[in-house]
Order: structure tokens, then sequence, then C-alpha cells
């Protein structure tokens, strides 16, 4: 009679053990993977947004610097345009190097809501064009536009008594120092004119135009025209346009103070071309002379400001000083978004 073998149910219980440790070594180590960060995030996951502060936050909205609740780009909105010459930091960021302030499109502004906004005379059509179109798509809101200068309208964001100012010119170490922040809207050139009698129908270089205003070419001869004395018209130094002219055109050196140069004690395009009559020159943002009827634009170069390469371009920008409240966070978030960008462009 054959002897009954009592080794089958243990070494069923041992297998079983087996397994079970096997399986618990598995589910550690898995765990230990997503500890650090090695596996995959779910496909689903809420992603995760960055506000100006640093600090993170998930969901559909965000806090910005003031605290005011700042809603998501729209779904289908496309991104946000980058500054188009970022000279003086992107998007909002400060001279310190402090995390750029991300503006986004206001899906809603609340009503009653007063937007200041001031500076630069070379702006006044933009500043123009975004009030009437913020005007009209959020209810309730309003939208004060002033054009003093770049200068002034700097001063009056110190003194609290605008949101945001236009600005003609890259602001100085001082002003971002001091918190102020630009962020470029649109670019713009900056157009040489004479009157429209003017016999003059040449094209001048950079350079010849920096030694007109700075009182080293007098007569209109030595660029090639009639014999007459070049009369020089300038803009005052408040001018954002005075400034970026002396960046752009002098290289940062002064204007010349001959007595065929006169400068302005306002910053106002309409008296200036009133001036020019058939011997001055001077000069204005293109949007301000591009449909005059009384000015002639002198080529630079033998280039147009239509033209992609045209020398004397600069950036538009607004400023505002940080952190920016809810009135500067609703106007660059619609002006930097595609429907303000049509606003800016005029369209």
């Amino acid at each position: 009679m054959a002897q009954q073998n009592n080794n089958g149910p243990l070494a069923t219980l041992a297998l079983l053990i087996s397994l079970a440790l096997m399986g618990g070594g598995i589910w550690w180590l898995v765990n230990r993977l997503e500890l650090f960060g090695t596996s995959e995030p779910n496909d689903g996951e809420t992603p995760v947004l960055t506000n100006n502060s640093g600090t993170n936050h998930s969901g559909t909205n965000h806090s910005g610097a003031s605290g005011q609740a700042i809603a998501p780009t729209p779904s289908g909105l496309a991104s946000l345009p980058s500054a188009p010459i970022p000279k003086s930091g992107a998007n909002g960021a400060n001279a310190a190097g402090a995390t750029p302030f991300n503006f986004v499109f206001p899906q809603s502004i609340a009503q009653g809501t007063t937007i200041r906004v001031g500076g630069s005379t070379s702006m006044v059509q933009i500043s123009q064009g975004l009030k009437q179109a913020i005007e009209q798509r959020y209810a309730g809101v309003t939208v004060q536009s002033n054009a003093e200068g770049s200068g002034a309208g700097l001063a009056a964001i110190a003194q609290g008594t605008l949101d945001v100012a236009g600005i003609s010119r890259t602001l100085t170490p001082q002003e971002t120092q001091s918190g102020l922040v630009a962020v470029p809207v649109a670019k713009d050139a900056i157009a040489m004119v004479v009157g429209k009698e003017n016999p003059f129908t040449g094209s001048i270089s950079p350079d010849q135009a920096a030694q007109i205003f700075q009182g080293q070419l007098t007569n209109w001869s030595q660029l090639g025209g009639a014999n007459q004395p070049i009369r020089v018209i300038n803009r005052p130094p408040i001018s954002g346009t005075h400034q970026a002219f002396k960046a752009l055109v002098l290289k940062g050196q002064p204007f010349g103070t001959t007595s065929n140069i006169t400068t302005m004690s306002r910053d106002a395009t309409t008296p200036m071309l009133r001036a020019l009559g058939n011997d001055g020159i001077g000069y204005a943002t293109s949007a301000q002379v591009a449909e005059q009827q009384t000015v002639r634009m002198i080529p630079i170069n033998g280039k147009t400001i239509y033209a992609a390469d045209y020398p004397l371009q600069r950036a538009l920008s607004y400023a505002y000083r940080q952190p920016p409240n809810p009135a500067v966070q609703a106007f660059l978030g619609f002006a930097l978004s595609p429907e303000g960008q049509k606003a800016v462009q005029g369209q």
C-alpha cells in the first residue's frame, strides 16, 4: 500500500506566501518611483499655472500681485503676443529681475471701473482705439484718455493720478528702480518732415539728420537742395519722441544750440507742422503725419516709413507702477490680446 503524501498543501501555502511578498515588493517599488517623480502624470491632470508672485495655483482663477482674481486666457484665444521690442522687460518684468506679471485677457471688468490713461502724444490714436474697444466690450467701464507727453504721464503715475502712461521711449534706470515697468504694445517709426512747398525732394542719411539737429548742417544746399538756411524745429525735452530721436539719431548726444534751431515750449505736433513753411524741418511719429496733406516725409537712406528696414523705428509702450492694480491688469490684458492688438492697429 502506497504512503500518503502530506507535502502538497504545504507547498501550495509556501507558493502563495512567496507571491504575496513579491506583490508587496512591486507595490513598494512603484510608490518609491512616484515619490521621486519618475512616473508619468495622468493625462487628465489639471495644469498648474504660475502668477507673478511665483505661487502655483491650479483651477480656473489665479491671484495676481494685487490680489485681484484674473481669469485664464479663454479657450481658443491665441497666446498673448510677446512684446514687439522688449527693451524694458518682457510683459511686466522690472529692473530688479522680479517675476514678470502675466497679463491675461479680461473676461469681465467690474461695472463702474475707471481706467486712467495718459502720456505720450504719439500714442493718442492707440489709446483712443483701446478706449473705444474696451468701453464697447465691457458695460459700465470708462477709460479716461489724455495726452500730455511721456514725461508728464510718468510723473502722473508717481502722483497716483494715472493708472497707465503711454511712453514713446525706454524707461531710464532710475525710473525702473522706482518700480515703473514698460510693456511694449506696438512698433512705430519716427518721420522726418518738411513743408509741402519745401523745394528739397531728396533723401538724407541718419548721420545727416543728426548733423542737422546738432547745428552742423545749416543750409539746404549742403544736402543738394536750394541755397537757403535750414530752419530746425525741435520738440521739448519732455517729449518721448524727443528722447527717442535723441537715442536713435543723435546716439545720446545733445541737440544743437545754434541760432537756426528753435525748441518748442510744449509737445504738440500740429503747431510744429504749421511752422515748417518752405524751409523748416522737424520730426514726428509716423502715425501723426502719415495722413497729413500739408507736409512731406523725407526718406532716410532712400527708405520710407513703410519699409520693413526703415532705420528710425522704436517701440511704443505703456508704463505702470508695480504691482499692477486691477485697472492696469484689465487695460494691459486687453491691449496685449489679439482683440486689443486690432484696436492698437486701428482695425
